[in-house]
C-alpha cells in the first residue's frame, strides 16, 4: 500500500516518512504461548482469550514480507499471551525471544513527555511558556513556539529526518554521531511547516529541543534522567537510553536490519552497532523489552509517574488531519488511535532497523507490544516496501489491537495481512 501525505513529510526515505508518524499507533502480533501473568494485577473477568491461530497467522506473515524476527506480548486484563518467531541475529542463527531487548524508537517520545511532564508538577517548566524562556536564542520564532506545541507537534518546526539528504548522508557514514546543534542546523536550514499551533505536522526536531530543555534544566544526561526519574520507580530492568549506543544488552538483544528490496532478493544490512543515541536522540533512542514497554505505557495510564493532572494534559489531543491514514489524535508524546475495534493510547517507534508499537486501553489495563525486526531502507518505494506496509501497519498492528480488545477483525483489515483484496488504512 502507498502510503501519501501531502504536507511535507517526517523523512525523505518513502517509509520510514511514513513510520516515523504511522508507528505512533499501532499495537501486537504473535505466536505462541498463553503464559501467566508477569507481574500482579486486576483481572478482567470480560477479557476474550488472545486466538492463538490467528496470532500465529499474523507473524508468519510479517516474517513472509522480509524481517528475521518478530516477537509479541498482549495483556488482554486476563492473561499475558506471548510469541516469538524468526532469528534475533542472523550471523548466529539465535532464535528471537520475547523477552530480547530492542530499540523502541518513538516510544522514546512517550518517556522525554513524562519527564517534562514531571518537571511541570515542580513548577520547573510552564506547558504554556514560550520555547524562549527555557532555551533562549536557540529557536527561530522560539516566543511564539511554547513547550505545549513541542509535546503534540504543533510547533510547525520542521523535522531534521525530512531533510532529502539525512539519511542518504547516515547510509554514508553510518557511525556519526549528531549533536543536538547538528540536528537543529539541518532543522532551521528549512521553513517551517505551518505558523506556531496553525496544524500538526509529527517533527523529531520538537523533541530533540525537549530534550535539551530537560538537560540544561535538571544538570543531568537524558540517560541518568531515564534511569532515576523513570526506569528505576517502575522496576523496568531492561530499559535505558542509548548514549550514543546499545551497549548494555547481554545475549538477550534483538538486531535490527535494514532491508533493501530494490534489486529483488532482499539485502540486509544489521545495524544494531550504529549510534542510535546519535541521531535519535530524545526523540528516539529508548532500548527496552515487551515486558518493560507493558509496564511503562500501564504506568503512564494510571498515572503513576506524574500527578492526575498532567495525565489530562497529557490526553489532552490535538486532531490528526483529516487526510491523515488514521483516525484519532495526539496528546502530549501520547498518540490516540481510533482504531476499527475500539480507542487505544500508545506510541510506537521505528528505527533503521526496527518496527515496534505499544499500545494500551486508557485504564492501562490491557497492553500490546511488538517488534518487528526489519526496516525497508530503499530510498525510493517498490512494490516489496507496498506489501510491507500493508501487512505490518494496516494488517498486523491493527489485527493486534483488536486481540487486545477481543473484538473481531474486520475483513479489510486481514485482507491488508494477508495481502488480498484492495488496502485500506486505519
Amino acid at each position: 500500500m502507498t502510503i501519501r501525505t501531502d504536507t511535507p513529510a517526517t523523512s525523505s526515505h518513502p517509509l520510514r516518512r511514513t513510520l516515523l508518524v504511522l508507528a505512533t499507533a499501532a499495537a501486537l502480533t504473535g505466536t505462541g504461548v498463553a503464559a501467566a501473568a508477569d507481574q500482579p494485577r486486576p483481572v478482567d473477568a470480560t477479557a476474550t482469550p488472545v486466538d492463538d491461530a490467528l496470532q500465529r497467522e499474523v507473524a508468519r506473515h510479517v516474517l513472509a514480507v522480509g524481517p528475521p524476527g518478530y516477537l509479541a506480548r498482549i495483556d488482554n486484563g486476563r492473561r499475558v499471551y506471548t510469541l516469538a518467531r524468526g532469528v534475533a541475529d542472523r550471523r548466529t542463527g539465535r532464535p528471537i525471544t520475547t523477552r530480547d531487548q530492542f530499540e523502541a524508537g518513538s516510544n522514546t517520545k512517550t518517556f522525554t513527555a513524562v519527564l517534562i511532564l514531571q518537571q511541570v508538577d515542580r513548577g520547573r517548566i510552564r506547558l504554556d511558556a514560550p520555547v524562549e524562556t527555557y532555551l533562549p536564542g536557540v529557536v527561530p520564532n522560539g516566543a511564539n513556539i511554547t513547550v505545549r506545541m513541542l509535546l503534540n507537534h504543533s510547533s510547525g518546526l520542521f523535522s531534521y529526518t525530512g531533510d532529502p539528504e539525512f539519511f542518504v548522508d547516515m547510509q554514508r557514514d553510518p557511525q556519526h554521531v549528531h549533536t543536538d546543534a547538528e540536528l537543529l542546523a539541518v532543522a532551521f536550514a528549512h521553513e517551517p511547516y505551518f505558523e506556531p499551533g496553525q496544524g500538526w505536522q509529527y517533527s523529531n526536531t520538537n523533541y530533540t529541543l525537549l530534550g535539551m530543555i530537560l538537560q540544561k534544566q535538571t544538570g543531568k544526561s537524558l540517560p541518568d534522567l531515564v534511569e532515576q526519574r523513570i526506569a528505576d520507580p517502575l522496576g523496568l530492568k531492561h530499559t535505558y537510553f542509548a548514549d550514543p549506543r546499545a551497549t548494555h544488552t547481554g545475549r538477550g538483544y534483538a538486531h535490527g536490519y535494514a532491508i533493501s528490496y530494490a534489486g529483488g532478493t532482499p539485502r540486509y544490512t544489521d545495524v544494531s552497532g550504529w549510534p542510535l543515541g546519535g541521531w535519535a536522540g530524545a526523540a528516539g533512542a529508548m532500548i527496552s523489552t515487551a515486558g518493560d514497554l507493558s509496564r511503562f505505557f500501564s504506568a503512564v495510564l494510571q498515572g503513576e509517574l506524574f500527578s492526575q493532572e498532567q495525565l489530562r494534559q497529557m490526553k489532552t489531543t490535538v486532531a490528526l488531519p483529516g487526510s491523515f491514514p488514521i483516525k484519532g489524535g495526539y496528546g502530549l508524546g501520547l498518540l490516540r488511535t481510533d482504531s476499527p475495534c475500539g480507542t487505544v493510547w500508545g506510541h510506537g517507534g521505528d528505527t533503521m532497523g526496527h518496527h515496534s508499537t505499544a499500545v494500551a486501553t486508557e485504564d492501562g489495563r490491557r497492553t500490546a507490544i511488538t517488534d518487528t525486526t526489519g526496516e525497508p531502507d530503499d530510498l525510493a518505494q517498490n512494490p516489496a516496501t507496498e506489501r510491507f506496509q500493508r501487512t505490518v501497519l494496516f494488517g498486523a498492528d491493527i489485527v493486534n489491537i483488536c486481540q487486545m480488545l477481543g473484538k473481531p477483525v474486520p475483513s479489510d483489515v486481514l485482507g491488508n495481512l494477508r495481502g488480498t483484496g484492495q488496502p485500506s488504512g486505519r
